[in-house]
Order: structure tokens, then C-alpha cells, then sequence
């Protein structure tokens, strides 16, 4: 009877108090009740369930072996933790880590369980695994409170742990000034190294803590390298810690000329060093002066040691250059950088600031002495070059307009016979392929060319940091204009200098002027790395379309009106944003990625050319477009005009390709070359062979009774346009006939058509610099916008890889090729489409081919095979996932569309997953396809539809039904026609 009672009270009371009222016997399924009621402090409950039971205390559980008192102190628990205790509890005991309860509650600050633990002899020295100590935790953290409390109880405050480091050590890393404090009061070693012989304030330099830092070389902290002779400033400088320099240098002072002799160490960075001299310099007038000064002093060093030919010229160079960009940098930035345009350095206008370029005169004249003396050695064999004669005949009455401060002596010509050649390439025929001057003076150009031409690219760097943005020095114009034949010479002999050294010519179109012959002979490939490298000088990252994307940045457009949407997006996008990167997403879509860019681009440029929106003609040769002189008819013309130069400006920003082809002219409009009377034939071939019959014979008697006017058909009237003013009077005669072809070629490509022009490079330029632009001719600028009109085959197989099992000799594989290589150019391009979202291979070939994640090349993945099974691709890493076949006619038909059914069937791909319901068109030689979803389709997968020959005619113009099936596993789904 009373057992009954006693079950009955115990089951009233666990349905009360919702939970059990005894602990199980065994000990780990008792841990695991109590545990929750542990770490919500219910120390009621947990005292009843302790209370008749046999648990062990101190029983570790889970894989990091810990007590419950464990569990307790780490969520601060006071009142089980107090319970655990009188129950036997030990408050030394280590989990698998090594920690005790105590530095558990230390390191997340539990006060009170801290407290009741060192009530019950909880040993603050015992070190975990690592060799930390709860002070070290406290350190960390800087729970300085606790600190004071737990070092009265600490034996050695200067205890290391695993790596030699103490509680002082983690403080100042970590930037905790009350907590260092209270170490240092408490006795702690201020210079104590850890085993790397790292000291605190080695610590609290190498993550920019400047308050610590201060407060321990307040309290006389040395200033100590490691055992790696690493200093506390390297870590500053490597840091870009300008704060904490400012505060080292205060206390030591003669490590200022340790940063500004930093700026030639190679394996500092240069924005690194740029922030700390830019905080620096901040500081003071007088400290802003000092830095620029120095570093003027030390690149004059550097140029003279770069204009000595036993030096390194490599090593040298980029020295320079560097300290000469930190120069600038600093120059610009200071506490009153000039924004009035004025040369302060070169005009004569002495203040305080244009003293810091002085030393730099040194070199400047240094650098013009040395061209006068190649002059010389030129003039000295002018009877053997009529070319160098007319250099030196140029250059002979500038030589008395070097600077007014004495050089140091260049060497003569005698130094140079035992002297070993500099980098420089030599070339023969230095000047228009004429007979060389003799062996020791082109030796001297040889030597000398690359060196000179690295300290002219300084000098300009430190003229140009003086002037506004956009403006060019006049004293640099003038130096080149004075030594204009010499440095002609030089890149004559090795034009890789003008890719390497004369950045300026792209900055300033007179000088461009002189060398653009020069610069055009150079190779296309060359030019094109120049282009991008200033392209994308000036951007945070190089990833271009590959950067990572916020949700704001996404171009989001609509498939059913994709050219209006992208008009509108584009428009209100940040324009720096899209230079960096481009995400698009269609609406109602989750694609994103470099296939979906790519398509967009695809897309766009068809639609630009789309007879409804009238921007764009067909010319006379029916492959190529001019703009429309009557696209006025749509109102929004001039902003769909922009919006196009927008488009093909940031392909080519991105290296994307656009599947459009412009006439000639229009390509020397966007280059800004002067169209000729032979492009007329684009639009109108008789009429330019009118024009060259006109050059070709005289008129004089011909009784032609041309003027200097045109009639022209504007919407249907005839108006009279002159060609000049009073163009109506003016016959045209034999003598002024050429005058008149070109006036009235002018009116047909340029006058008809500018306002479309001016709205297209409006928006071109948004994204490329007309000065970059003007690299390379017409035919160039088509290869950069739509890449090679042919698909190399053999470069399509060099530049492929083979994943998931394929190699380059399994017959699937050597199938593959074989089936390349048979079908038709056409189908090759749908072929490349349909695995990259590209119809064109970009300049350069395959191995140039763009990827998600920047260059990618061409990949062919193995599938498994089954039955029916198609080929599926991934287009932003342009992988072919192709099955296994078993036979070569079984690929075949697979890849090409099953050519027995369809003899001479057409196909294309489609984009898009078409969800239940939805209707997506597509436009296939003028016929549209309206496809239907049939069922849930997987996206992201390219759709192939095969249409038969007569549905391609093009004057079946009705919308063709087509149907959906796909394979068993979701992976490819083929539309055919219904």
C-alpha cells in the first residue's frame, strides 16, 4: 500500500511539474535529463533529481569530455554550479581540450561563477592543451573587471602558453587598453619575447593597435625585431597601419627614414605603404613636406642608379616607378593638394610645396643630358643614315634648353666598349629600315633606350600629379617635342617601350599624334593587352563580370521586352558598377552567371539591329548595318541610340562578343577616322562607282552642271542640301571635283546620320575612352566587338579539356572530333553556342574563351549513357556533358539531330525553361516558334529545336506550334514541331 502511494505521489508530481521526478540509474542517460536544467539554472529541480540519486558529479560526457559544472560555469549557471559544488563537484577538472570549469566561465566573463569557484580552491594556474590559462582567456577578451579579481590568485601573471605567449601578449594584440594596463600593474613582463621572439609590442604592432602600442612604449616598452629580424614597424608598414607608425615614430624618430627607404623594398605592398605615407602625411604641413621631400631624394638616387649601366635594369625600374607612383599619391592627397591647375612645380611659383621636386631636377636634367649625348652619337655617323642626319638637324639647336641645376655627369661614349649590353631588344633598321649609324652608337641606344625611357615615364608621372585631371604638363609636351626624333628612334628599335614606359601618349592626343604610326604597326595582340591593362587600370578588381554581386546591382529584365527593360535598367545603373562587373537575371527566372550575360549580350545585340525600332539599315552587301538617317520616326531614337553605344561599349569592357555586324564607315565613325567616297559603296554601290568614275575622267566638258548640292528624299520631298555654304552657285569643275566627292560622301555617312552618331558614342564612351579606342583601325574594332567570322577547328581541339573520366584518345571522344570536323560551318557555330551561350570565338582563339570565373577553357564531361540519352551543357563553365555512346553514328545522331528523320533539318537552342503554362517565342529565319510548357522543365538547361527546311522559308511568317518531351531524368528536353 504505501508503495503504491508513493508511485501515485511521484506520478502527481512529474505531471506538475511537466518532467521527471528520478534520475535513471545509469549515469549517461541521467546527464543528459539534467543538462538542459543545468544550463537553464533550475536548481530546484536539479537539487530533488540529485537529491535520492546515485549520479556521479564529476561523470564527463559528449565527445569533448565535460562535467556538468563544466556546462554550468560556461553559461553561467551560479546557482547549479554552487549545487554541483556541494554535491563534489571538481572544479579542476579538464575536459579533452584541457579546460577546467574556471576557464570556461572566464573566457565568456561569469563573474559570479568565477568567484564561487575560487571559493572551492579552483586552481587559476592549470594551463589547457594550448597552455592557456584563465588569464589568458580574460586577455583575450578583455574582461579587465575579472582580471583584477583572478591575479591576486595567480603565482606567475607572465605564465606562456603553448607558443611562449602571455596574457600581456594577447592584450595588445587584441587592442585591450584597460586590460594591459592592469598586466603591467600587476607586474608583467613588458618586453617578454614568445618563442619567436615576439615581444608585446611586436604584438600589438602586428594588428594595428596603436592605443596598446602607445601605452607599452609609454611604460618603456624596446623596440625589438623577432628572431626573423622582422621589426614591429614591418608589421605596421605590411599592414598599412598608419595610426600605429605615427605613434612608433614619435617615440622613435629615426624611423621615418626606415618607411620612406621602405618604398624600394619589392616584396612591401604598394597600398600598403601608400596608406601609411598618406596618413602621415596628414598630420602636419611640415610633416607632409618632410615625406615628399624624401622620397624625391630617394628617387633621384634610384633614377641616377637606373641611368648607370652596370646596374640592374629590372631591379631599378620597378624601384622608380614605385616610389615615383608613391610620390604622386602622397603629392595629391596632402592637406592642401592643389585644385587650381597651377604647375606649382615648374612655373616658377615658389611656395613651400614645389620646393619638394627640386631634388628631383637632378634627374630630370640627368635625363635630358643623356638624350642630347645619344644625339650627339647620332649626329656623329650622319653620313652613313640621311634619316639620323635629319634627327640631329632637329635636335642641334635644342641643346641649350636643358635645366638651370647641374647634373651629374653622364658617361661618354669611350665608357661604353668594355660595358656588357643593357636589356634593351635590339632591332635592325632602327629608322624606316635605312642603313644602320655604326655598331658603338647603336650599342649606346641599345643600352640606353629602356633605362632612359623608364625615368621619362617617371618625369611624366610627376609633371602630370601637378595638373588637373585630363590636362597634360606643358613642360613635359615641350621635352617630348624636343627630343620627338630620338625617342622615335628608340621605339623604333624596340617598340615594346611604348607598351612598357610611354603610358602618356595615351593621355594626351598631340603626342599620340607623333607616335600613332608607329603604335598601329605594332601587333594587334600587343595593342589589345595595352587596351585592357589602361582599361581597367583604374578599377578595385580585375574579375570584371566575375566580381561578387549585391542584390542591387542585378540587371533584371524582362524576355518579352528585353531591349526596352535593358534600356531602362542600364540607364539608371552606376555606370563605375557595370565597368567592374555585369549580373543579369530575367524576370521570373534563377539563372545567373557568366551564361546569362552572355546570352543577354547575344540577345541585345540582335534586337539593336531590329527593324521595328528603325535604328539600324541593312547595307547594300545585306550582312552588315548602318544607322538609319530616318530613325527619327521612332520618337526615343537618340536614347535607343545611346543605349546601343552602351551595350557594345560594355562588351567590349568585358570581352564579351556581340553577334552584329557594322559597315565600314560606322566603324570609323566610332574611331573617329574621316569616311572616304570608296564607303559609300556599303549603302549605295552604284553611286560610289558614279563617284569614281567622276575622279577617274575629266569633266570639264562633260556638260554635267554639277553643284556643290544634293537633292534629298526626306519622307517622301525632295529637298535641296548644300554641301557648303552657298553650295547652290558653286559648280563643280575638274579642278575641284575631289572637293566635292568628298563633301557629298560626308553628307551621305556623316551629316545625314550625326545626331545618331553623337547619341551611339555618347553612351560608347561611357565605357570606352576615345583615346584608348583609336589603337587600333576598322577591322580590328569589328575582330574586338564580334570575333573571328571562322571556327578553327584545330584550335578548338588544342584548347579543350576533358573531365569526369574522358581522355583525348577515347573513341567517344576522337568520334566528337570526327563529327566537328564533318558538319557544316553553320552548325559548328550552334554547336559552340549551345555549350559556351556564344555563337563567335573571341580574338586570340579558344584559349581566350571566358568562363564564370574568368578564362575557361572549352571542357567535354563524361555521362553516363543510357538510351536517348542527349547531350546537356553548362554554359558558364562552357562544358559539354556528352554521353558515353557506343557507336559514332549513335553520337551523331544524338548531337546533330537525328539526320534520317530530318535530312536537312535546321536547329537552334533555346535559353529558357519553360514552366508550366508559360509561352516563350522564339524567332528562326523570320518564322516565330511559340513554344508551350508542358510540365515543370529543370532550368538552366539549353533547349534544342529542330525545325524541317520548309517551315524555314522565309515567307511562312504564322506562329508554328511546337511541342515539349524530355528524357527521364529531367536533363535535356528537345522541342519538335507539332
Amino acid at each position: 500500500m504505501e508503495r503504491a502511494m508513493e508511485q501515485l505521489n511521484r506520478l502527481t508530481r512529474s505531471l506538475r511539474r511537466a518532467r521527471t521526478v528520478e534520475l535513471p540509474d545509469d549515469n549517461e542517460t541521467a546527464v543528459y535529463t539534467l543538462m538542459p536544467m543545468v544550463m537553464a539554472d533550475q536548481h530546484r529541480s536539479v537539487s530533488e533529481l540529485l537529491s535520492n540519486s546515485k549520479f556521479d558529479v564529476n561523470y564527463a560526457f559528449g565527445r569533448v569530455k565535460r562535467s556538468l559544472l563544466h556546462i554550468a560555469a560556461n553559461c553561467g549557471s551560479v546557482e547549479c554550479l554552487v549545487l554541483l559544488l556541494k554535491k563534489g563537484a571538481n572544479p579542476n577538472y579538464q575536459d579533452i581540450s584541457g579546460c577546467t570549469p574556471l576557464h570556461l566561465a572566464a573566457r565568456n566573463g561569469q563573474k559570479k561563477c568565477m568567484s564561487k569557484l575560487l571559493e572551492y580552491s579552483a586552481d587559476v594556474n592549470i594551463c589547457n592543451n594550448e597552455g592557456l590559462t584563465a588569464i589568458h582567456w580574460l586577455a583575450v577578451n578583455g574582461r579587465t573587471e575579472l582580471l583584477h579579481d583572478l591575479v591576486q590568485h595567480v603565482s606567475d601573471v607572465d605564465v606562456e602558453d603553448a607558443m611562449g605567449q602571455t596574457a600581456l601578449h594577447v592584450a595588445c594584440q587584441n587592442g585591450h587598453k584597460t586590460t594591459v594596463q592592469c598586466l603591467l600593474d600587476s607586474g608583467a613582463d613588458i618586453n617578454r619575447p614568445n618563442v619567436s621572439g615576439a615581444t608585446p609590442l611586436y604584438f600589438a604592432c602586428s594588428h594595428g593597435q596603436r592605443d596598446t602600442a602607445q601605452i607599452l612604449l609609454l611604460r618603456g616598452a624596446k623596440y625589438l625585431s623577432d628572431k626573423n629580424g622582422v621589426t614591429p614597424l614591418d608589421l605596421c608598414v605590411q599592414g598599412g597601419y598608419g595610426e600605429t607608425c605615427e605613434v612608433l615614430i614619435q617615440y622613435h624618430p629615426r624611423l621615418f627614414q626606415t618607411i620612406i627607404q621602405m618604398t624600394q623594398n619589392e616584396d612591401l605592398r604598394e597600398n600598403m605603404l601608400r596608406q601609411v605615407l598618406e596618413h602621415l602625411s596628414q598630420q602636419s604641413e611640415s610633416q607632409y613636406l618632410k615625406i615628399l621631400t624624401s622620397l624625391a631624394e630617394v628617387a633621384t638616387t634610384n633614377g641616377h642608379k637606373l641611368l648607370s649601366i652596370s646596374s640592374n635594369y629590372d631591379a631599378q625600374m620597378k624601384s622608380l616607378l614605385r616610389i615615383v607612383r608613391i610620390f604622386c599619391h602622397v603629392f595629391r592627397i596632402g592637406p592642401s593638394s592643389p585644385s587650381n591647375g597651377i604647375d606649382m612645380g615648374y612655373n616658377g611659383n615658389k611656395t613651400p610645396r614645389s620646393q619638394v621636386f627640386k631634388p628631383l631636377e637632378l634627374l630630370w636634367h640627368s635625363l635630358d643630358e643623356w638624350l642630347v649625348l645619344i644625339a650627339t652619337e647620332l649626329m656623329k655617323n650622319k653620313k652613313d643614315s640621311t634619316d639620323i642626319t635629319s634627327i640631329l638637324l632637329k635636335q642641334k639647336g635644342q641643346d641649350q634648353d636643358g635645366a638651370s641645376i647641374p647634373p651629374f655627369e653622364p658617361p661618354g661614349p669611350e665608357s661604353y666598349e668594355n660595358l656588357s649590353t643593357g636589356t634593351g631588344e635590339s632591332k635592325p633598321d632602327a629608322l624606316g629600315g635605312k642603313q644602320e649609324a655604326s655598331a658603338d652608337c647603336q650599342d649606346v641606344i641599345s643600352m640606353t633606350a629602356n633605362r632612359l625611357s623608364a625615368v621619362i615615364q617617371a618625369f611624366y608621372m610627376c609633371c602630370s600629379c601637378q595638373m588637373p585631371p585630363g590636362m597634360t604638363s606643358p613642360r613635359f609636351i615641350e621635352f617630348v617635342c624636343k627630343h620627338d626624333e630620338v625617342l622615335k628612334c628608340f621605339v623604333n628599335r624596340n617598340p615594346k617601350i611604348i607598351f612598357d614606359h610611354f603610358h602618356f601618349l595615351l593621355e594626351c592626343p598631340e603626342l599620340m599624334s607623333r607616335f600613332m604610326h608607329i603604335i598601329k604597326a605594332q601587333p594587334f595582340k600587343d595593342r589589345c593587352e595595352w587596351f585592357y591593362e589602361h582599361l581597367h587600370s583604374g578599377q578595385p578588381d580585375s574579375d570584371m563580370v566575375h566580381r561578387p554581386v549585391n542584390e542591387s546591382d542585378i540587371l533584371l529584365v524582362h524576355r518579352d521586352s528585353i531591349f526596352r527593360s535593358s534600356c531602362e535598367v542600364v540607364s539608371k545603373a552606376n555606370c563605375a558598377k557595370l565597368k567592374q562587373g555585369i549580373a543579369v537575371r530575367f524576370h521570373g527566372e534563377e539563372g545567373m552567371g557568366q551564361g546569362v550575360v552572355r546570352e543577354w549580350f547575344d540577345i541585345l545585340s540582335n534586337e539593336i539591329v531590329n527593324p521595328d525600332y528603325a535604328l539600324f539599315t541593312q547595307s547594300a552587301d545585306g550582312t552588315t548595318f548602318q544607322p538609319n538617317s530616318n530613325s527619327s520616326v521612332n520618337p526615343d531614337h537618340l536614347n535607343y541610340f545611346r543605349f546601343a553605344g552602351q551595350i557594345l561599349g560594355l562588351a567590349l569592357n568585358h570581352r564579351q562578343l556581340v553577334n552584329i555586324y557594322f559597315t565600314r564607315s560606322f566603324y570609323k565613325h566610332i574611331l573617329g577616322i574621316p569616311v572616304n567616297y570608296q564607303d559609300v559603296a556599303s549603302i549605295d554601290p552604284e553611286y560610289a562607282k558614279n563617284l569614281q568614275w567622276i575622279l577617274d575622267n575629266d569633266i570639264s566638258d562633260l556638260g554635267l552642271e554639277l553643284t556643290f548640292s544634293v537633292e534629298t528624299d526626306v519622307f517622301g520631298a525632295m529637298e535641296e542640301v548644300p554641301l557648303k555654304p552657298g553650295g547652290g552657285s558653286i559648280l563643280v569643275t575638274q579642278n575641284n571635283k575631289a572637293e566635292y566627292v568628298q563633301l557629298v560622301t560626308e553628307l551621305r555617312m556623316t551629316r545625314a546620320i550625326q545626331p545618331q552618331i553623337n547619341a551611339f558614342l555618347q553612351g560608347f564612351h561611357m565605357f570606352i575612352p576615345p583615346s584608348l579606342i583609336q589603337l587600333f583601325d576598322e577591322y580590328e574594332l569589328e575582330l574586338l566587338l564580334s570575333g573571328m567570322p571562322e571556327i578553327d577547328v584545330s584550335d578548338w581541339i588544342k584548347n579543350t579539356e576533358y573531365t569526369s573520366g574522358y581522355e583525348r584518345e577515347d573513341p567517344v571522344i576522337q568520334w566528337f572530333w570526327e563529327v566537328v570536323e564533318d558538319i557544316t560551318p553553320e552548325e559548328r557555330v550552334l554547336l559552340l553556342q549551345f555549350v559556351t551561350g556564344s555563337s563567335r570565338v573571341p580574338h586570340g582563339g579558344f584559349a581566350n574563351i571566358m568562363g564564370g570565373s574568368g578564362l575557361q577553357n572549352f571542357t567535354i564531361a563524361a555521362v553516363p549513357y543510357t538510351p536517348n540519352l542527349l547531350p546537356t551543357s553548362s554554359t558558364c563553365i562552357n562544358m559539354l556533358k556528352l554521353p558515353e555512346y557506343p557507336s559514332k553514328e549513335i553520337q551523331h545522331r544524338q548531337l546533330m539531330g537525328r539526320p534520317g528523320r530530318y535530312p536537312s533539318s535546321s536547329f537552334f537552342f533555346l535559353a529558357s525553361s519553360p514552366m508550366q503554362g508559360q509561352s516563350v517565342r522564339a524567332k528562326v529565319c523570320g518564322v516565330t516558334l511559340l513554344q508551350r510548357g508542358h510540365g515543370l522543365l529543370p532550368p538552366s538547361v539549353l533547349y534544342m529545336v529542330f525545325i524541317k527546311p520548309e517551315i524555314c522559308m522565309p515567307a511562312r511568317r504564322s506562329p508554328t506550334q511546337v511541342f515539349v518531351s524530355h528524357s527521364t531524368k529531367g536533363e535535356t528536353t528537345v522541342l519538335y514541331l507539332s
